[in-house]
């Protein structure tokens, strides 16, 4: 138990890593945060080193905006 533990924290350091390379951290960049860039870094956490194998996840939401 204690082994998969230590490789599910490794596991995520790596999708943060991952996550930071690609930018997605910057303060720079639109401080609106949407759903579809929390889902793509969210994805981006959890798919870890297959980022560094090719994976680029990418999440698009459609959220209803609100009736006038």
């Amino acid at each position: 138990m204690r082994i998969l533990s230590v490789v599910l924290v490794v596991w995520l350091l790596i999708g943060v890593l991952a996550s930071a390379q690609r930018g997605y951290f910057d303060s720079d960049k639109d401080p609106d945060v949407s759903c579809s860039d929390a889902g793509t870094i969210a994805v981006s956490i959890v798919a870890g080193p297959l980022n560094y194998l090719g994976a680029n996840p990418k999440v698009d939401c459609k959220v209803p905006q609100p009736s006038k």
